[in-house]
Parts: structure tokens; C-alpha cells; sequence
């Protein structure tokens, strides 16, 4: 990992340790997450629909566009992460037939399962405006960041 990587990892560890909400702490990584990888035009977390768990539903987020506020498990890379229970890596997304647009500039996307008690809970997804972006570094940084919030959630 970068030093930039470690320090916002630290951070959000850091902040986990007395957030007052796993909502509060979504909120801060993605936006941390936004504002300093430059690459990271996009950056939110979905989460499992308490009323439905067939779907997703948009959680805190920070970018330049309003995603798709409730996803099917089965469609797009994010129902195919949250199927799956894999993370799901897309360095240019025209050329992957799952892929949901939620803006014409995304070239790239990421999707990481967040899992308490081995289920799912919630996803980080982050989409980028440069086809390649997720370079394998860059996974590890973001499964990171997704870890710490399932480490919250696992500790309720």
C-alpha cells in the first residue's frame, strides 16, 4: 500500500474506534475516500434492504452523481458482488454486459462484500472516470477500508 493508503486506513480505524454509528463511519470513509484518491470519482457503500434482502439499497456516499438507489441482488456488479460474495473488479465496464450504469463517465468499478457473522450487510463500491484504476494495490487498500467497517458491525 501507498503511504497515502496507510493513512487513510489509520484514519478510518482510528475514527471506528469511537464512531458514534456505523452510519457516521460510512459517511466519513467514503467522503475520506472521495476527496483524496484523486482516482475515486465515486465512493458509497450499498446496503442489504432490512424491509427486503433480495436488494440493496443505497447507504452514505460521496461523488459527483446519484447512484442507483435500490439494486436487485441478481443485476449489476454490485448484485453479482453481493451474490457472489466475491469482490468484483471492473477495469472498463463497457466491456461487462453486468454492469448498471449509474454514470456515463465511469470507466472503472470495484465492489467489496462486507460480511458480519458471515453475512452479507453492506458493500463498498467505488467507481472511477479512468478505465484501470483498480490495480491490484488498490484492491487491497479498498478491502481494507471495507474490513474496518465490518469490524464495526461485527462488534455489535
Amino acid at each position: 500500500m501507498t503511504v497515502v493508503h496507510r493513512e487513510l486506513l489509520q484514519e478510518s480505524q482510528d475514527f471506528a474506534r469511537s464512531a458514534p454509528t456505523v452510519n457516521a463511519l460510512m459517511e466519513r470513509i467514503a467522503q475520506r475516500l472521495h476527496e483524496k484518491m484523486t482516482r475515486y470519482n465515486w465512493a458509497g457503500f450499498y446496503l442489504v434492504d432490512p424491509a427486503d434482502s433480495g436488494y440493496l439499497i443505497v447507504g452514505p456516499f460521496a461523488g459527483s452523481f446519484t447512484p442507483n438507489a435500490r439494486i436487485p441482488l441478481n443485476t449489476g456488479l454490485c448484485g453479482a458482488a453481493a451474490s457472489t460474495g466475491k469482490v468484483v473488479v471492473v477495469q472498463d465496464v463497457s466491456t461487462d454486459p453486468r454492469y448498471l450504469a449509474g454514470s456515463s463517465l465511469v470507466k472503472s468499478e470495484i465492489v467489496v462484500p462486507i460480511f458480519v457473522k458471515k453475512k452479507l450487510a453492506a458493500e463498498l463500491d467505488i467507481e472511477s472516470y479512468f478505465a484501470g484504476t483498480f490495480t491490484k494495490t488498490e484492491q487491497e487498500f479498498v478491502e481494507a477500508c471495507a474490513s474496518v467497517v465490518g469490524n464495526y458491525l461485527g462488534k455489535g
